[in-house]
């Protein structure tokens, strides 16, 4: 069984509070895209991990493998897989890619074993691992709240072309939140008008609408995350925006030819540039 566990760019992300969990309570609009990870579920004694990406952990470290053994625990099956991973999303990038592989293998093992679980199921088991992996079982565009596991199912955006550049350097999550200061931020994203925008599927609105608070302290401490964020807009990005913590920065294009210009004048400003679109595929895809 061959899989594809897509990437996500968030189109607002606003941090209202910190929780007395020590979590910090989010609001943000998640939209899946078409650049993906493939997954091979094969048959196998245990459960195997096998990782195209040097610096991805194939041990229980892995979200794959965290995926597979909370399922074994769940339904006390004793079958095993052998699941390779074939990385394109770039990885701490801001885009989600261990979390849609985690999110993909949930849901693949679920129709691989025959477990026939649900999806409701598989967002539960999912939620323990990662607060955004019932994201990635739900797919398409999603308003997020709480830690980003409080889910509500929008409108599907109009297929829009992306521009995804990452510059070689890593950010860390938990650094970008503990370097937040929420009482100091003077600009957040206005969700009911993206929502609005997203409905009436007005991409110009969309873009207008674009709003990361997060770009507040990674684009203070990264010069080259500002400085590529500015140079994605002077080419001619109908919007731009950081995805997540970071340091992956996006623009929204009105056509592939105007998304592949911007990609190939980026130059070395960065190490991984993507051309896709969004997307509202939220079911497995298998590709065999």
């Amino acid at each position: 069984m061959k899989l594809k566990a897509r990437a996500k760019i968030n189109l607002t992300l606003d941090v209202l509070h910190k929780r007395s969990d020590n979590y910090h309570e989010i609001e943000m609009i998640m939209q899946l895209v078409d650049l993906y990870d493939s997954l091979e579920i094969r048959e196998g004694e245990g459960i195997e991990i096998v990782c195209s990406h040097p610096f991805v952990p194939t041990d229980e470290g892995n979200l794959v493998y965290k995926a597979a053994k909370s399922l074994q625990k769940y339904t006390g099956t004793k079958k095993g897989a052998k699941i390779t991973i074939e990385k394109r999303i770039p990885v701490a990038a801001g885009l989600g890619g261990g979390s849609s592989d985690c999110a993909t293998t949930l849901m693949g093992l679920n129709k691989f074993w025959k477990l026939n679980l649900s999806l409701e199921e598989l967002a539960k088991l999912g939620k323990e691992l990662g607060a955004d992996v019932p994201f990635f079982i739900k797919g398409g565009t999603q308003l997020a709240k709480g830690i980003g596991e409080d889910l509500t199912l929008l409108p599907s955006l109009p297929p829009v072309w992306v521009v995804l550049a990452k510059p070689n350097l890593g950010v860390s999550t938990k650094e970008v939140y503990l370097g937040l200061e929420i009482d100091k931020i003077t600009k957040r994203p206005n969700t009911q008008a993206m929502i609005s925008a997203i409905t009436e599927g007005n991409i110009k609105e969309v873009s207008n609408n674009l709003c990361n608070v997060l770009e507040t302290v990674t684009l203070r401490r990264y010069s080259t995350v500002k400085i590529l964020k500015d140079r994605i807009t002077q080419l001619g990005a109908c919007g731009t925006l950081m995805s997540g913590s970071g340091p992956t920065v996006f623009g929204l294009c009105s056509t592939y030819e105007r998304a592949l210009k911007i990609a190939k004048s980026l130059g070395t400003l960065a190490e991984e540039v993507f051309v896709t679109k969004t997307t509202d595929w939220s079911e497995i895809n298998e590709t065999n």
